[in-house]
């Protein structure tokens, strides 16, 4: 993300102007925009006009207008934003309050103002920098597994006939197109100067067969971006060949080492570090919000994991809440560990509420005696 442009006043009100670069950008983009802020960006409106004669023509124009952002929809596939609200300037095409949608682009600037701005900003100097395809006889995903997110890429479904005695001709034909489709799709979707390691996982022989094809096709067809980075690829077991077999992959000790630069192998790092603290020592692993803010009081967080979808609120007293938290643990010399609700780590996060903690030492359970409180699993993440 492109910052072209910062006007923020010492009280937190003021506007950016940004340039998306990539199409991860928008995810950031997704972090920043928030219900009630304004956001200019030029858009295609379609405008009817009438001649003289009383016969009309429509054309299409591209102008720019300012919202009110009311709704915000993004598209994890097609890493596209769309932000939906009412008009709040003169236009000559759109009448002031009418409603619309703008679709931010690429390499477009918009920009975004806000009543009050928080230190969480994006960080666009990460990248996918590993890739996974999970795999079983028929269905492949392959993924990209960013700071921010898992994204599929492509999904590979097909049907592949029974193996029959004498009869095996349909079943390895079909084997050999799904084979071919997902060697497709890694030339298509996968950068290897930034992917450091490639993940290939399935139950049974299946990632076997299809890495020992994949490579004799490579060197059949002269494939040099998949024979020079043939040593990138790891296999490893998996459950099934469905995007949720993700999260026990990365939690293979046997990849660790490979994975150890990666954001998302120390997202799940940190998760496995809270599991296994809570079975333990559960005295020193605190989840929801009421828990962990009376850890943060006591000076005693270790490592504060928290998903972002908190810092979306729509209510700024929410929001604010969950800033000052992130901020005070960094200032206590803790460590602060973001998860994205669109990775695998970060759905299971949101099962916890949301925030949780491993202390630095045992603490008892600072409610015991209030009968109002519901538990530290409760739904007080949204308070």
């Amino acid at each position: 993300m492109k910052l072209v442009f910062r006007d923020i006043d010492k009280h937190g009100v003021g506007h950016v102007v940004l340039v998306p670069e990539e199409s991860e950008d928008m995810w950031h983009a997704y972090n920043l925009v928030a219900v009630g802020d304004t956001l200019k960006s030029t858009t295609i409106r379609k405008v009817n006009t009438e001649s003289a004669t009383g016969s009309t023509s429509s054309t299409k124009i591209r102008t720019q207008l300012t919202i009110n952002v009311e709704a915000i929809d993004f598209d994890t596939q097609a890493c596209m934003l769309r932000v939906r609200g009412r008009n709040i300037e003169e236009n000559q095409y759109v009448k002031m309050g009418a409603y619309h949608t703008l679709d931010l682009e690429l390499n477009r600037k918009f920009t975004l103002h806000k009543n009050e701005w928080d230190n969480l900003a994006c960080d666009p100097t990460q990248h996918a920098d590993l890739a996974a395809i999970i795999m079983q006889e028929g269905l492949a995903n392959v993924c990209l597994i960013t700071s921010s997110m898992t994204i599929v890429r492509a999904k590979i479904d097909t049907v592949i006939p029974r193996k029959r005695k004498g009869q095996c001709s349909q079943h390895d034909k079909a084997l050999t197109r799904f084979y071919d489709q997902i060697i497709q799709a890694i030339t298509r979707h996968v950068n290897f100067e930034v992917v450091k390691c490639v993940l290939l996982a399935s139950p049974g022989f299946v990632k076997d067969q299809f890495f020992e094809y994949m490579m004799l096709q490579a060197i059949k067809n002269d494939n040099k971006s998949l024979i020079d980075n043939k040593g990138k690829f790891l296999l490893v077991h998996s459950s099934s060949g469905f995007k949720h077999s993700l999260k026990e992959v990365l939690q293979d000790p046997s990849i660790a080492t490979r994975l150890q630069d990666t954001k998302a192998s120390s997202e799940v790092k940190a998760l496995e570090d809270f599991y296994n603290m809570m079975q333990l020592d559960p005295q020193r692993a605190f989840y929801g919000i009421k828990h962990v803010e009376e850890a943060f009081r006591q000076g005693a967080i270790e490592t504060l994991l928290i998903s972002d979808e908190l810092f979306r609120a729509k209510d700024i007293n929410t929001r604010h809440r969950y800033v000052k938290l992130v901020d005070g643990v960094r200032d206590g010399g803790g460590i602060v560990r973001i998860f994205s609700s669109l990775h695998v780590s970060g759905e299971q996060l949101s099962q916890l509420s949301g925030v949780a903690a491993i202390l630095r030492f045992p603490m008892n359970d600072p409610d015991d005696d209030d009968d109002n409180y519901d538990g530290a699993g409760g739904d007080d993440n949204n308070a």
